[in-house]
């Protein structure tokens, strides 16, 4: 992740485009009423699809035909719900691939997938059930955020695997061999995100104490 303009063969990038179109539209629904209800989430969406830009923009090589960095996804997953970044996930792969080469267009639903879906639906998961365990808000958003990137990773060996499998082993050694791979440079990379992620929320926090939108969304998905 991001998987490399023509990397993937044609069956499989239509395939992708096919399994992520539906979470993006219903993204744009979610996305669209929140607006009407709460129009003063303006702000903080657009802080949700900037964080992922930049952290998503750093970028190091890794996997042949891929590269390892930080998603930004956990962030709005937990404040918005996984279905609301489906559609500014795209929005910010569709920008990286036609300003900065990051991804491309023929993989564009591959990568959706795998850092705007499975990421931020992990994300969610892990979020709502630490708070009903009664976690912390700062241990819920770390593991939230550092295992909600973790999952893209998973995702994309899996993606590779299903392309590219082990001429030996199958599908499932090319996903232990793209996996194992990632995780060199992913775990510290996660462990990394997880604490940054904390840092945003509680500076996002500070601000919903005074009124602000955040404790209400965040709060709705507690």
């Amino acid at each position: 992740m991001h998987i490399m303009e023509g990397f993937l063969p044609v069956g499989h990038c239509i395939g992708w485009f096919a399994v992520s179109t539906p979470f993006v539209v219903a993204g744009a629904i979610s996305v669209k009423k929140i607006i009407r209800e709460r129009p003063e989430t303006r702000l903080t969406l657009a802080a949700a699809g900037a964080f992922a830009f930049v952290l998503s923009a750093l970028k190091m090589p890794s996997v042949t035909g891929s590269c390892s960095h930080p998603t930004g996804t956990g962030l709005g997953a937990i404040i918005f719900g996984p279905a609301v970044m489906a559609v500014i996930g795209a929005i910010v792969l569709l920008f990286q691939a036609l300003l900065i080469a990051h991804g491309g267009l023929t993989t564009l639903g591959a990568n959706v997938f795998s850092m705007a879906i499975a990421g931020p639906w992990v994300s969610w998961a892990i979020w709502r059930g630490l708070s009903k365990l009664g976690a912390s808000i700062a241990v819920a958003v770390f593991f939230a955020a550092a295992l909600g990137d973790l999952a893209t990773y998973a995702t994309t060996s899996v993606q590779l695997a299903l392309a590219y499998p082990d001429p030996a082993s199958g599908f499932l050694g090319a996903v232990v061999k793209f996996g194992s791979i990632y995780a060199i440079t992913q775990i510290p990379l996660a462990i990394a995100e997880g604490f940054l992620t904390v840092v945003v929320m509680d500076a996002l926090s500070g601000r919903a104490g005074k009124g602000d939108e955040v404790a209400f969304l965040a709060g709705k998905v507690r």
